[in-house]
């Protein structure tokens, strides 16, 4: 089966989306962006490629009767198995540098660290059980809140230096992210997570091993994204996250004439025609402001987790006035409303309508709202922004239909992709007809 890929590599995390000689969806994948690029690179590609072999065994699954709640549920169960078997392996990879660099540290702190990194292991099979709730799938993250918390209860059982321990793994996970690990694939990992799937069936060990007999043939690879400078492709393998944003998004909704991507470092506007080719554009890429980073920022301050801020925005019963999205002072104002009496839920309403707001203004200089607006990036999936910004746009340009989709933050990486395959077959996209943005050209 050949394949073309588009690479998105954003400033929080790199995306990877998978397409057939059809322009169809085989597969994607994400990671959270590290100092390697091309190791970013080569894991989200990595992740799109295992997304396509279980896209194939559904596929076989089908072929073979088996349809419907069975096989999803079936499904569910094999993808579980087979993250635990990735997890368990990248905590060997954290046990072994983290005892190396535990080596010259404090007597007791070896012997905690080995409490902790037991007792991780020792859970594993709870954190993936059909069911569990887990706040991220990155390695970094879910491995990250367990090890602290589980370091705050042997600093208190056993008297060693609570940031003695943290340190650890504060020093080892950019060498852990940054060390190549071939059992992350597919088919390294697959026969582990089959043996280990309760519900395995007959019909599923044919449908994984039809699966995993289908040769991948990449045939052709685009890069995009805040860090597309810094990708490891050749210049002419490289396109604007502008264009690419764009034709993602009529892919996507082919009717979509207008596109508000809010993503972790910038905000782009950009009006599309009838092809996906970009007619104009504005871009807020000199800070932070009211973009995901931002959002993170006041996550930390609040001490929530970044998917708590949407819904407990959504609790407001008043959006409090927010002065500033500037990053840099946006913790003394939060900090002054909250000394000031007022609510956690109406600070968050009211720093969800001041980003929408930078939005609106980004819109209104690229040419305003058109009916169909497609709303992209990893703020798409934040309820209250949602909210704010279906207001804002009834608001100021009456009903509109306003498209997001589950899979929104891989909209850079489809375009890429599709750029990717019309490039391999000979079918370049057109030069956009007017793609400005205070002088900077779009391509």
């Amino acid at each position: 089966m050949k394949y073309a890929v588009g690479i998105d590599l954003g400033s929080t995390t790199t995306k990877a989306v998978v397409i057939g000689t059809e322009g169809q969806v085989l597969g994607h994948g994400i990671t959270n962006s590290r100092s390697n690029y091309d190791l970013a690179c080569q894991v989200a590609l990595t992740e799109a490629l295992i997304h396509t072999r279980f896209c194939l065994v559904e596929s076989q699954l089908a072929a073979r009767g088996v349809e419907g709640p069975a096989a999803k549920r079936v499904l569910a169960e094999l993808e579980l198995r087979f993250r635990e078997q990735q997890y368990r392996g990248q905590l060997r990879v954290l046990d072994a540098v983290t005892r190396r660099m535990a080596a010259t540290s404090p007597p007791g702190t070896l012997a905690s660290l080995d409490r902790v990194l037991a007792s991780m292991e020792a859970e594993v099979g709870s954190l993936f059980t059909l069911g569990a709730t887990r706040k991220s799938d990155f390695f970094r993250d879910l491995a990250g809140a367990r090890f602290l918390s589980l370091a705050e209860d042997e600093a208190r059982r056993s008297g060693v230096r609570f940031e003695g321990i943290v340190g650890l793994f504060d020093k080892a996970i950019l060498e852990v992210e940054n060390t190549p690990w071939d059992g992350g694939a597919f088919e390294s990992q697959i026969g582990n997570a089959l043996a280990s799937t309760a519900s395995r069936t007959p019909e599923l060990d044919a449908a994984v091993r039809r699966a995993t007999d289908v040769p991948l043939e990449k045939i052709a690879a685009v890069g995009t994204g805040y860090g597309r400078s810094r990708l490891p492709f050749p210049k002419e393998q490289i396109r604007s996250e502008i264009l690419c944003h764009g034709l993602g998004a009529h892919a996507m909704f082919p009717l979509t004439r207008t596109v508000l991507d809010i993503g972790g470092q910038d905000t782009k506007a950009i009006q599309v025609d009838e092809r996906g080719i970009v007619t104009s554009f504005q871009m807020n890429d000199r800070c932070a402001a009211g973009c995901g980073r931002y959002l993170g920022y006041i996550a930390d301050e609040m001490n929530l987790g970044l998917h708590e801020l949407g819904p407990l925005a959504q609790s407001s019963t008043r959006s409090v006035r927010i002065n500033s999205t500037c990053t840099v002072f946006a913790g003394a104002e939060l900090r002054e409303r909250l000394s000031l009496g007022e609510k956690r839920e109406d600070i968050l309403a009211g720093l969800h309508r001041a980003i929408v707001l930078r939005a609106m203004s980004l819109l209104a200089r690229s040419g305003g709202v058109k009916d169909q607006f497609t709303f992209t990036g990893g703020v798409a999936k934040n309820p209250a922004a949602v909210k704010a910004l279906r207001g804002l746009i009834t608001e100021n340009y009456g009903e509109l239909r306003m498209n997001i989709s589950p899979d929104s933050i891989y909209t850079g990486a489809l375009g890429a992709a599709l750029f990717a395959l019309r490039d391999a077959q000979g079918t370049p996209m057109p030069e956009p007809a007017l793609a400005t943005n205070g002088g900077t050209h779009a391509h």
